[in-house]
């Protein structure tokens, strides 16, 4: 799919967080994938700084939005479809709405903690992410619209920013809750869905999942690499500095089952999430 940008003038992205910002504020689902790619490239042929001090502008705090969906409290979203056209409508624009917000919470990571001193590696890892997310978001927009669908044509909850908030003035929370907490959960709850895909004889959404639980290893991984190099540089030790944020800032219970080998093998081991249970359940 080619990616053109619809506003967001070229000489407004003078730096990665300009950039990011322009991602987070786009009200255009389309324009945010878009600017994504065209930032993602700009940086990673060196054509980006970090930031341009007082020239940039803060983050938003709360992300650009279209006028559909329609955005609803989590309690008081309608129960979802199952099974069918009407269960597959349901599943692909739940996943589209997440992968949504994935996009704006990855670039507002990038453009919000762009002066915390940290290696170019990590600003790399996490553009990289941001970049996969939007595919995610395209993909699943282009195999809602096979169907005669769009995003938008269903109501959505409107609780997943609230990590974004209450992580927004330290780094060490968000890289707990948003990689370790809950893309750690899509390690969970996701080959259950190509299984349930693959057996019900839908084997485009189980190749879209499978691309997306491929990734989302990759940015689990990153999560954890760059939480244990913030509390080793800090002399911290990272499961009890990781249970700590998880109590102050993740409102909701981690609930088995768990993937463990999938969890294990982009290095979040058993020891990070297992005593919150009971803590938080």
């Amino acid at each position: 799919m080619t990616h053109t940008l619809k506003t967001a003038p070229e000489q407004s992205i003078q730096s990665l967080k300009s950039g990011a910002r322009a991602i987070v504020a786009a009200t255009d689902p389309n324009e945010k994938a878009s600017l994504a790619y065209e930032v993602a490239q700009k940086w990673f042929s060196g054509g980006l700084g970090l930031h341009r001090s007082a020239l940039d502008k803060d983050m938003p705090n709360r992300p650009g939005r279209p006028d559909k969906p329609v955005l609803l409290p989590p309690r008081d979203m309608p129960k979802r479809a199952m099974g069918g056209k009407a269960g597959k409508l349901a599943l692909l624009h739940s996943l589209a709405h997440i992968e949504l917000n994935a996009i704006d919470l990855t670039w507002d990571l990038l453009g919000r903690f762009c002066r915390v001193p940290m290696p170019r590696s990590f600003f790399d890892d996490w553009v990289q992410v941001g970049l996969e997310e939007a595919k995610h978001f395209t993909m699943l927009e282009k195999h809602l619209a096979s169907i005669g669908a769009s995003y938008g044509d269903l109501p959505a909850h409107d609780g997943l920013w609230q990590a974004a908030q209450s992580t927004e003035h330290d780094l060490l929370a968000r890289l707990a809750i948003i990689p370790l907490v809950l893309e750690a959960r899509g390690l969970d709850i996701t080959p259950p869905m190509i299984e349930k895909a693959r057996s019900s004889g839908d084997p485009e959404t189980a190749r879209v999942l499978e691309v997306i639980y491929r990734d989302e290893k990759r940015h689990v991984a990153f999560g954890a690499k760059w939480f244990r190099f913030m509390c080793d540089r800090e002399r911290i030790k990272p499961e009890p500095k990781f249970h700590e944020l998880v109590r102050k800032h993740f409102k909701g219970p981690l609930k088995p089952p768990f993937n463990d080998r999938a969890r294990s093998e982009a290095g979040l081991t058993p020891g990070f999430y297992r005593p919150l249970i009971r803590l938080t359940g």
